[in-house]
This record gives structure tokens, sequence and C-alpha cells, in this order.
């Protein structure tokens, strides 16, 4: 199994993809369990969401190119992101407070996953980064309009076009962290999240609806949709293969 879903006894919904020895980074079964997990979330008996990885190492890395690799065309691209993309959108919709515990390194779509959820909690010393732009293509799961709408227009865009790793302090000051700790990862959610959780459901919901129909009328979705299609077009483009293909080298001659 590519993932665990657990309830945890203060009421709120642990995701944690278990890939550690690919660094967390997401495949077909990774998408599946957040989907059920996001659908999971929906019952009355939970009141968040939270998102982390196994491990120490990694948060998320993003698209698993080992799998991924295979994907030549726009054509073939874009059913992968599409499904990513839709994913994340329901994520960010969700009627409930969600939480990225960015426990350890968040590369390219890792930080589309944790950009999507509410909140974004990091281990003081970990990097991240969205680093798609040095992969030849853009954030391509809707990544970069969710960062448009969550940070001033000139952060996000330097930290979209920059695609550099930065340091969770960094990314704190920039406002895309709210909160960094030290120690054991649920506890320090748990400690950030106890206020929120001692609030009636209901009140959280009607909360969270606010942001939602913001971004409905925003036609978000919409604008998503037409970020993963430009995706798709750099996708095929014969620097983006290139960078796969010195991925796929390199990664040979680690193993």
């Amino acid at each position: 199994m590519a993932y665990t879903i657990e309830k945890k006894d203060k009421g709120y919904l642990l995701f944690t993809i278990t890939r550690s020895e690919k660094r967390n980074a997401i495949n077909y079964d990774v998408m599946d369990g957040l989907a059920q997990a996001i659908s999971e979330a929906v019952r009355p008996d939970i009141k968040a969401l939270v998102i982390t990885g196994a491990g120490e190492q990694a948060f998320c890395s993003g698209g698993d190119l080992s799998i991924f690799h295979s994907l030549h065309t726009k054509e073939e691209a874009l059913p992968m992101l599409l499904k990513m993309g839709n994913i994340l959108y329901s994520l960010l919709t969700l009627p409930k407070p969600t939480i990225a515990l960015i426990n350890g390194t968040a590369i390219g779509g890792g930080c589309e996953l944790a950009a999507a959820c509410d909140f974004r909690l990091a281990k003081k010393g970990i990097k991240a980064g969205f680093v798609q732009g040095k992969q030849a293509i853009t954030t391509g799961w809707g990544g970069g309009s969710i960062l448009a709408e969550k940070l001033p227009a000139a952060i996000a865009m330097k930290l979209l076009i920059d695609a550099e790793l930065n340091t969770a302090e960094y990314l704190y000051e920039a406002g895309f962290i709210h909160y960094l700790y030290d120690g054991d990862s649920v506890e320090a959610c748990e400690f950030y999240l106890e206020k929120m959780l001692a609030k009636e459901q209901a009140v959280l919901e009607a909360y969270k609806k606010i942001w939602i129909e913001k971004w409905q009328e925003s036609k978000l979705h919409e604008r998503m949709m037409q970020e993963i299609n430009r995706c798709a077009v750099l996708w095929e483009s014969e620097a983006h293969h290139q960078y796969v293909k010195t991925f796929m080298e390199k990664k040979v001659h680690k193993d």
C-alpha cells in the first residue's frame, strides 16, 4: 500500500504517503488514496484532514518520474495531469480545514499538494520548492493558480519562476509556511490544531465556505485546467524529454 488513512482520537484524519524509499513520490495509487481520504474527510465525525509523508527525509517529491517517464506526448500526459489537478481542487474545496504537515523535503508537485492545503506546517531545516521550471515544464497539477490565490503576486511569481529549493525559514517569511516546528510532527500538528479542533464542526465548515465560494466565483477550477493544459504542451517538448532522460540515467547510476 502506497498510503495509510488513520482517524486520530482528536477528531482529524491523517493521510500518510508511505513511499519513503521513493521519497514519497506520487504515483497513481497515491492519487487514488488522496481521493479516498478527501471523500472520507467529509464524514460528520471528522473535523480536519492532515497530509504528510512517511519517514523523516521527504514530505513528497512530486510525481514519480520512474512511473510517468513513459508519458511522452501531450495526449499521454494530460490524463495524469488532469487526474491529480482535479484531486487537488477537491482538496482545496473540502469544507474542512486541511493541513500539509511538511516533515521533510517538498519538491515540485509536493509543493503543489502543500499549496492546496489551508495551512502548511514545516519542520525546521527542511527545504521545499516549485522546481518544475528546471524540468522545462510548469506546475502541472494547477498549483501555480492555487499559489496565485494564496500569496502576493510578486512572491508567488518569484517562487515559481526561480524554481529553487528554499529553506523552510525563507518560505515562512514569504508566507508560504505558516508554522515552523521541531520534534515530533504529529505532536506539533496537534498543538497547532488544538483551538480549531475544539470548535463545532458546523463553525469550521461555515468559515471554510467563505473561501470556497470565493474560489468558485473566480473560476479557479477553470484556471487550473488551463494551467494544466499549458503544462501538457510543455511536457512533450524536447527540453523536458531531455531532462527526464538525464534524471533517469542518474537514477540508474545511483541504484
